[in-house]
């Protein structure tokens, strides 16, 4: 198996801190040695590798960008390296680690008790504990604000009534974040795995994301003490403010998986020949299809580490997130199908990382705001006119 060297025309690189690039690095070699030999069979059975988790909590990867209880407290341009190594590696894997940091140990320090933090985030961040988030609802996608789950006041306890789906890490979850409309307004809330009235269910028959557990959260008359309320969580603006995070990860991973597309169909344009026994990288057809994904992934860096930047420097805003999630989402998806194309039939099979790369980018286009939503953020974000209704 070749080691991946990299995708690098601009040299970017120079742009990188020695930190910056070492913990690049790590990740690297975790995902070439530890990944890809099992990420295709994973595929294939529909199983996420769960025995990788301890090694992820291990190199610091679970809430990588957060400060104490155990996490690493890296920058987010490091953060963003270690997002774009592991969806080189597959997305499912990526948006696990995305999840466990970004909407679940994020919310939990930025909006959670002494005592909730205490108790959850070094186990979080030790992989002893799994997390989930749950927001979106079988009605409601992306209008959350719509949510029909409720929480109501019962004596010295919440009874949560609701449903939750499409649910990344739900039924390997040992705590979920769930989101509830309560009489005070949309509030956040810790629901511990074997509470009574709380139960998950897998879904089954998905042709995306299948090395990643995704499932429907139920909940039915479920009683959770009065101080499993997120104190700090108060209005949809703190759920949405966590999306933020889970998107900022996205627009980094996906460069990794686009990477692994583009080096693939070049490696592959070298070697396969075609017509006069030359290699097909001698025609100008494939050479225009990899300068085209070369040149979209060197904006994509630019853009992601850019937007890295700001955040360390405290002036990223959401919209900024959202051009650089949906940018980055797209650009992935044309270099998937256009390397693709380049292999020809071999393309399709699972020897080879396109064909799940494509149908994995399918789903991330999709999940923490579609590519429409985000339109919608930029376009509120220049005319200053929200468009959403």
């Amino acid at each position: 198996m070749a080691r991946f060297a990299g995708v690098d025309y601009l040299l970017i690189d120079s742009l990188f801190s020695e930190e910056e690039l070492l913990v690049r690095q790590t990740a690297r070699q975790f995902v070439d040695e530890r990944v890809i030999p099992l990420v295709r069979d994973c595929y294939r059975d529909g199983r996420f590798p769960e025995e990788l988790i301890p090694e992820m909590a291990g190199l610091g990867f679970l809430g990588a960008n957060l400060e104490d209880y155990g996490c690493a407290g890296m920058n987010n341009v490091q953060y963003g390296l270690i997002m774009q190594e592991l969806e080189r590696g597959d997305s499912g894997l990526r948006s696990f680690v995305s999840v466990q940091g970004a909407l679940v140990m994020y919310p939990i320090l930025t909006y959670g008790s002494e005592q909730q933090k205490q108790t959850w985030l070094p186990k979080l961040q030790a992989g002893e504990a799994i997390g989930c988030f749950g927001l979106t609802e079988p009605g409601f996608g992306s209008n959350p604000g719509g949510m029909t789950t409720k929480a109501t006041r019962a004596g010295d306890c919440w009874v949560l009534n609701g449903e939750k789906t499409w649910i990344t890490n739900g039924s390997q979850a040992h705590i979920a974040v769930v989101w509830a409309r309560t009489d005070e307004g949309i509030r956040g809330f810790l629901v511990e795995k074997g509470t009574a009235g709380y139960s998950t269910a897998d879904i089954h028959g998905k042709l995306s994301m299948r090395a990643s557990v995704t499932s429907s959260l139920s909940f039915q008359d479920c009683r959770i003490p009065l101080d499993n309320m997120l104190p700090g969580a108060k209005g949809l603006k703190a759920a949405l403010s966590c999306l933020t995070q889970a998107r900022y990860g996205i627009g980094w991973g996906v460069i990794g998986a686009a990477m692994d597309c583009y080096e693939t169909a070049r490696r592959y344009s070298l070697t396969r020949k075609q017509f006069d026994g030359r290699p097909i990288a001698s025609h100008q057809l494939v050479q225009e299809k990899l300068a085209w994904m070369i040149t979209e992934i060197t904006k994509a860096q630019l853009l992601a580490l850019h937007v890295g930047r700001l955040k360390d420097g405290g002036k990223a805003e959401a919209a900024h997130v959202s051009m650089l999630k949906r940018n980055n989402v797209a650009i992935a998806l044309d270099c998937a199908r256009l390397s693709r194309d380049l292999l020809g039939a071999n393309g399709i099979m699972d020897e080879y990382p396109l064909m799940r790369h494509l149908c994995n980018l399918e789903t991330v286009k999709t999940y923490e705001g579609t590519d429409h939503i985000h339109a919608l953020v930029i376009g509120e974000r220049v005319t200053g006119v929200a468009a959403y209704k």
